[in-house]
């Protein structure tokens, strides 16, 4: 694998800025991986652990000014959004201290020997362990929230797993300078800065999860690309969890009975929901099941309205930029398919937010019109118009798995009349995150989280967003039969780390 230049580029003008790093080597991949086996150790100490993520926080919060302006400059972002960003990105970094320091997430269950019980049951105690060196890959779209820092990371450190990431090309220097604070933060407490180990470059990715000392991976991107690692994941000689997020849809219902209440107010917010950050999160509505007839129409004036008055914004990179108004014309292209206000070519490297028609009995079978069941990464948006609930019901039933599925309920409905239940029914198996009456851009750093749905959305049930995120990179270990004096603190009947546990079948905390 021959190292290669990777370059700092201006989203604005396509023009490369800097040279930040090279590609790593197969050779380079190694080494940073045995770097972050050897920490292992380093984090064996939960109150370690805290205090590092905690100083990881600090110091990114102290260095916000340089790492803000670095981001715009390779992402277009804005200062505004990026700020909001990192804030988010360090709350979750103290959220996940809070987590290592509370210990609920060791699971530790304790059960003391009983012969009386059929079949008896011996002396047996369990608990979660980390799983060893991740591997996370980084999104385009979040540089700070799922990247370096973000939440495969975060989530990662505080399971006590050290991290080696596969840093984006839309933000490299932005990724050295992340990694520079968090070993710097980790050396405060002694933890070896090999914890968090950072590799740039196509074919490092596919090294690092081949590497027989990763055991598992975190990936945030497209169907194609995490489908690849996936499938690599998979084919190992001894296989890894592989926690992808690849795609969603994200479908919204409007019932009529909404539109009929509050049209306008729906159309101006899909708007602001679709074009939020230029049609680049993860969760932006892309398919809109709105009924036909007047409710519908008044929605579709005042939705037509909101997205004329947003300008034009910078998408990531050229690469998507193209994809993006490839993808557009293919679409309108369709036959029944009408483009009220045309997404495309805002200027030289901007794009334009749009929306385009169609019946949605143009979907509700097999046919050409499936392409407007695929994501469109960028500000756009389908609304199909159904003419009765079993239209809307058949789409529904041929989507694939979605990280989101919202649906706008008329006041009466939300209070449990008609069909509100049922609808929450049929959306429930589509989505991870089931919503009503509002919008599913945004996703709240919370305990009850669930930032995760059925593939494609992601390739497994867990969550990347929230306090179980830690789940995915620990596994359960019983110890049977074990004298005490052997046993980890964490498993010893005098509780010495006051746990919360669950022992001889009574919760305590």
């Amino acid at each position: 694998m021959a190292a290669a230049p990777v370059w700092s580029v201006d989203p604005r003008t396509g023009k490369q800025r800097e040279q930040v790093a090279v590609e790593a080597t197969a050779q380079e991949v190694d080494a940073a991986v045995r770097a972050a086996h050897a920490a292992r150790g380093a984090l064996a100490d939960r109150t370690v652990r805290s205090a590092f993520l905690r100083t990881a926080a600090d110091q990114l919060q102290a260095a916000k000014d340089q790492l803000v302006e670095v981001a715009d400059a390779e992402t277009a972002l804005g200062p505004v959004r990026l700020t909001g960003e990192l804030a988010r990105t360090c709350y979750q970094l103290r959220a996940f201290a809070d987590i290592v320091d509370e210990g609920a997430f060791l699971d530790v269950v304790i059960n003391h020997p009983d012969d009386t019980a059929t079949p008896p049951i011996p002396d047996l105690r369990r608990y979660k362990v980390p799983l060893g060196v991740v591997a996370v890959y980084s999104a385009s779209n979040f540089p700070f929230a799922f990247s370096v820092p973000g939440g495969d990371t975060a989530s990662a450190l505080a399971a006590g797993c050290p991290v080696v990431v596969k840093a984006h090309p839309d933000h490299p220097a932005l990724s050295e300078l992340v990694a520079i604070v968090l070993r710097r933060a980790a050396a405060e407490h002694g933890i070896p800065e090999g914890v968090l180990g950072l590799v740039h470059g196509f074919e490092a990715g596919v090294e690092l999860v081949k590497h027989p000392l990763v055991t598992a991976a975190g990936f945030t991107g497209s169907v194609r690309g995490g489908r690849a690692l996936f499938d690599a994941a998979a084919a190992r000689p001894v296989p890894i969890p592989f926690h992808g997020e690849l795609g969603s849809l994200n479908p919204v219902l409007i019932t009529e009975a909404a539109a009929a209440e509050r049209a306008e107010a729906i159309g101006t917010g899909l708007a602001g929901s679709m074009t939020l950050g230029v049609g680049q999160f993860c969760v932006k509505p892309g398919l809109v099941l709105a009924p036909a007839g007047d409710a519908g129409d008044r929605l579709l004036k005042s939705l037509t309205d909101a997205v004329s008055d947003i300008d034009a914004g910078v998408l990531l990179d050229h690469r998507m930029r193209d994809n993006f108004l490839a993808g557009v014309a293919e679409r309108a292209e369709l036959p029944d398919v009408e483009s009220p206000v045309t997404a495309g070519a805002g200027g030289e490297h901007t794009v334009s937010p749009g929306f385009l028609t169609v019946p949605a009995a143009k979907l509700a079978s097999e046919g050409e019109h499936d392409l407007l069941l695929e994501e469109c990464f960028g500000p756009l948006t389908v609304v199909a118009r159904y003419e009765d609930e079993d239209e809307a019901r058949s789409v529904l039933s041929r989507l694939p798995g979605n990280l989101t599925a919202t649906v706008h309920l008329s006041g009466a409905e939300a209070a449990g009349e008609g069909r509100g239940p049922e609808l929450l029914a049929e959306l429930t198996p589509l989505a991870g995150r089931v919503l009503v009456n509002g919008w599913p851009t945004g996703v709240a750093v919370a305990p009850a989280q669930h930032h995760g749905g059925p593939y494609p959305a992601t390739t497994s049930t867990s969550t990347s967003v929230g306090g179980t995120a830690i789940e995915r990179w620990l596994r359960p270990v019983a110890y049977q039969g074990a004298p005490e004096a052997l046993l980890p603190p964490e498993l010893r009947d005098d509780n010495p780390l006051g746990l919360p546990r669950r022992f001889n079948g009574v919760l305590e905390r």
